[in-house]
This record gives structure tokens, sequence and C-alpha cells, in this order.
């Protein structure tokens, strides 16, 4: 033990307690996500019909995917909580809350009475649930990526930042993988009628799998020396917002480029798009949703190998080449789509998350490395929150909307471009500053602008 009471860095504790963080982070966060994407995936299929059905199809459509959308609205009062919570009490505890929090409204999403059951309560009472995933939602990630990226080692923070960015991939491959199971096991009217209930039903069970695995992680050591020396800020949000608003929002803007296009298949439109028998395409439930399953291997690999690189060539060097990947991926989407075989559904939604894993894989780094460690949770997770709101928030809502104005899913891909080349502009205007030391020791050079052009410390 050193002086302070912490392990050293190079010990075979350390090590271990390294691989335990990781482990954790991303079996945490795979689980958050697992539930989040189940009902961006029931949205798509079945909610519709079941909870929307009196405003007839398109609206009921339309209505649908905007309940997706809601949740996004309550993320920033997830990451205000969180984060104020998160710096003054710690990561650990924060994150053991919101693993509770989004599991219990899942499973209740389960036993949800219908519209034709209960009538208006019913479309009520989801919109609800909804909002507590949403907050859920908007606490969680902040406080996963501070404990994977403030444990790591300085020259290993890309790597260690992209264990919780694997539990979207994998969360979307766990929601995909059981949704097609079930549409198996319960075809047809059994899948409206009680199959779809049986994903978010399993919640119970990750739920406590992840809650016996964060609870056995240490506190995050930035957090731990910040308690002990007595450092902790009292107001973590007025001291963000009054000092660091504009970072705030332009790491805000690159995650919106990446997340508007991710929604097109996290938010559910692709599988919509694909499935909808009115539609152009008119493929089977169970294929769609295989294929959407197997390019989340696809965005895992990619995710993993970008924050990787990212400890190799910097974060901004990274995300630029993701940027450039992802437009190939935003227009090669729906030709590949439109082919109308399953085949051609797959490789246009895995070429799309190439370039989407790259402009993932190294953002728990580069937001990290962007603030104060006394501030830094309120940071990441209010400019994550602010993001999900630009990017993905409605981006299945706007997808459908433009395609029902236009009749064309050209109008898509240049609202996907356009998103794209947000991020693109947002990223170019941050100093790359992989490798800044995180410990409170340095907050005078953390403090500095992260923005270009910006007068450093």
């Amino acid at each position: 033990m050193s002086a302070t009471g912490f392990t050293p860095t190079g010990s075979l504790a350390a090590v271990a307690d390294r691989r335990r963080v990781v482990f954790a982070t991303i079996i945490g966060t795979t689980v958050e996500w697992y539930d989040f994407f189940i009902y961006a995936s029931a949205a798509a299929l079945v909610f519709g019909q079941l909870f929307f059905k009196p405003a007839g199809e398109q609206a009921a459509i339309l209505l649908s995917f905007a309940t997706v959308g809601v949740s996004f609205l309550f993320r920033p009062l997830g990451a205000f909580l969180a984060g104020h919570f998160g710096d003054k009490y710690g990561r650990r505890v924060v994150l053991v809350l919101t693993l509770v929090l989004m599991g219990t409204a899942t499973a209740l999403i389960g036993l949800l009475p219908t519209f034709a059951q209960i009538g208006v309560a019913a479309p009520l009472l989801l919109i609800f649930l909804r909002i507590v995933q949403g907050i859920s939602a908007g606490g969680e990630w902040g406080g996963a990526v501070l404990m994977a990226v403030e444990h790591a080692p300085t020259k290993k923070r890309g790597l260690f930042g992209a264990a919780p960015q694997l539990g979207v991939p994998l969360g979307l491959l766990l929601a995909s993988g059981v949704m097609a199971l079930m549409a198996v096991i319960a075809p047809g009217d059994a899948f409206l009628e009680w199959g779809w209930r049986v994903p978010f039903l399993l919640s119970v069970v990750l739920i406590l799998i992840g809650y016996w695995v964060r609870r056995r992680v240490e506190e995050s050591p930035v957090f731990a020396e910040l308690a002990a020396r007595k450092e902790k800020a009292r107001m973590p949000i007025v001291q963000l917002f009054k000092k660091h608003l504009l970072p705030v929002i332009v790491a805000a803007l690159v995650f919106a480029g990446n997340n508007a296009v991710g929604y097109m298949t996290t938010g559910g439109y692709i599988q919509n798009y694909a499935t909808n028998p009115e539609g152009p395409i008119g493929l089977e439930r169970g294929p769609v949703l295989w294929a959407v399953a197997g390019s989340a291997v696809t965005w895992l690999l990619s995710t993993f190998f970008a924050g990787w690189i990212s400890d190799r060539i910097g974060r901004r060097t990274t995300y630029i080449v993701g940027w450039v990947l992802q437009l190939v991926g935003v227009f090669a989407l729906f030709p590949l789509v439109n082919t109308g075989t399953v085949g051609g559904l797959f490789a246009g939604v895995a070429v799309l998350t190439i370039g989407l894993g790259f402009t993932y894989g190294p953002q728990a780094a580069l937001y990290s490395e962007l603030f104060p460690a006394s501030i830094r949770f309120s940071g990441v997770s209010i400019s994550y929150a602010i993001g999900a709101i630009l990017g993905g928030a409605f981006a299945p809502t706007i997808a459908t909307a433009l395609v029902q104005a236009t009749g064309t899913t050209l109008s898509v891909t240049w609202y996907l471009v356009g998103m794209t080349l947000v991020g693109l502009v947002a990223t170019l205007l941050l100093r790359d500053r992989s490798g800044i030391p995180l410990g409170p020791d340095h907050e005078a050079e953390q403090a500095a602008s992260p923005l270009r052009g910006a007068k450093r410390a």
C-alpha cells in the first residue's frame, strides 16, 4: 500500500483490480444497454400496434418511435443527479443505483397491460417507465467510464475506456438475439400477445448478475484521493457550467454525430423499415433481428480496435478516421438495405458499424481527459446526455417522417451525412489531450481549455 492508502499501480493486486473493473464495466453497461435496446426493438416491432393503434398506422409508429426519444429528454436529469452525487459521494454507488433503476423499469414494462386492456393509461405508463430508463441511462455512462479510465494505466486509457463502450454493441447483440429467439419460439400473433414480454422480464436475472459484479469493484482511485484530501467539489455542476460550458457543448456535438447514425439500428428504425409489410422490403422479423445482431459483432470489434489504436495515434486522429469511415457507411447503408435481401441488410448495417466503432471506442478516454478531476463525473455525464438529445433522441422519428414526406430514403442519408459532418467539425475544434494526468494534483493543467485556439494554462 502507498502512503495515501492505495495499491501501487504495478502490483499484482492492482492488475487484478483493474481486470475486475474492466469486467464489471462491460457486464454492467451490457445489462443497462440490453434493457435500453429491448425497448427500441419492441417500439419498432410491436408497441405501435399494442399501445398506439387508435392513432392510425402511420401515426402509431411515429408515436412509438417518439417514446424512444422521450427518454433522452430526461437523460440530462439523470446526468445532473449522477454527476452531482458521483462527484460528491463516489462513482461506484451511482453505478449500482442506476443499474437497479434501469432493471426495475424494464421488468415493469414487460408486465404492462396494453391499450386494448386499460385504454390510454397503457401508453402513459409506458412513457413513464421509459422516462425512468432515460434517467438511469443518463447517470450510468459517466460512472462506468470513469471507473474504467481512472483505474487505467496512462498509456492504456483508450483500451480500458473501450470496456464500457463495448456494452452498447453487446447490449444490442443480446437484445436483438433474444428478440429474434422469441420470434422463433412465439411466431406471429403469439409474439404480439406474450413473446415480446419475455426479454423485458429476463432483465431481472441480468440485473442480479450486474449488481453482484459491480458491488465487488473498488472505488475509482482518483475519487478516493479526492475524498482523502477532502477536495471534492461542493457544487460541481455550477462550476462545470461556469468555467467549462464551451467544452461541454463541443463534446456533446462530437457524440451527437455518432449517436444519430447509431440510432438507425439501436433506435429500431432499420428493424421497422425492413419488416414493415406495407413498405418496400417486407422481410420477416426473425432474419432482420439476426442481421442486426450480426452487425453488433462488427460494431464490437471496431469499438475495441478504435479504443486500442487511440492509445497509439491519439483520440483526435482516431476520431477523424472514424468520421470518414462513418460517411462511407452512411452512403452505403440504404443502397444495400434496399436490395431487399437479408444479406444486403446485414452488409449495410455491418459497414455502418465500422465507422460507428471508430467514433465511439475512444469516447470514454476523450471525455475523461477534457475535464478536471473534481467535476469530471458531471462533465462527462452532462456532455453525453446533451449529445444524446441532439443526436439519437429523435433520429428514428426524424428518419420515419423524412421518408413519409419525401417517399425516399435519400433524405435520411443526407440527414445522417449532416450529423456526421457536425461530429467531424466538433472533433477538429478539440486539442488532443491523450495522456494528460487525471489525478487531483494536476487540476490546473486539466482546467486549461481543450479547445484549439484557446489559451493554455
